[in-house]
């Protein structure tokens, strides 16, 4: 399976890089990149979630009426769940949501998830590129220049490059990450994934450990 590179001018550079099938090629595994997608997105729920009971709630404990006669239910306090202001019944309290996905799994489901970008021609393998300063502006011009300005994409840098980053950081539909923290959720949320040359093999390097 070859990839033509690309320069940051959109540009076909001459050469061609040939991605490991076992990475790239497999037949994807649907269930893998649910099971992983779910524990992403429940690891990021905080869980701090707080309402009161009857017990917690600060007023009078005094009977508000007497036990029979008036017709109606009886009522022990004011902090009755059924009035206005009282305790809530079963109500959320503070817990963790993370999940465990074991590690063979979580490298299937982004084995998969490449594989069906690849197979779909969403994957761009472009040459690497340096930029002076931060400059949303020619990030911008980047992206224009391979044509995904205007859907979400994902660049994923062969090792830290702060200008870079720093340049995407304000557009919204465009993300910039290391090899090392390639995700599933972040393949599959993305329209398009632009793979910096040098990313290539140690990706391949990563999804392929034993």
């Amino acid at each position: 399976m070859e990839f033509v590179i690309l320069n940051n001018k959109g540009k076909e550079t001459g050469r061609k890089l040939k991605l490991d099938k076992s990475v790239f090629g497999i037949e994807p595994n649907d269930h893998a990149i649910y099971l992983d997608v779910k524990q992403h997105l429940a690891n990021k729920r905080q869980g701090t979630h707080k309402t009161k009971e009857r017990a917690e709630i600060v007023g009078s404990t005094r009977k508000i009426k007497k036990q029979k006669g008036t017709g109606t239910a009886r009522a022990g306090s004011i902090k009755n769940p059924l009035f206005r202001g009282g305790g809530r019944v079963f109500g959320p309290t503070p817990r963790d949501y993370s999940q465990k996905v074991n590690k063979k799994v979580k490298r299937l489901a982004r084995k998969s998830a490449l594989s069906i970008k690849a197979k779909e021609k969403s994957i761009v393998i472009l040459e690497d590129f340096q930029m002076d300063a931060p400059q949303t502006s020619g990030y911008i011009k980047v992206l224009d220049a391979l044509g995904i300005s205007d859907k979400k994409s994902l660049l994923v840098l062969g090792e830290p490059n702060n200008n870079v980053y720093l340049s995407s950081r304000n557009l919204k539909h465009s993300k910039v990450i290391t090899n090392s923290e390639l995700n599933t959720y972040q393949i599959t949320n993305a329209t398009n994934i632009v793979l910096f040359e040098s990313a290539v093999a140690e990706i391949e390097s990563i999804l392929n450990k034993d």
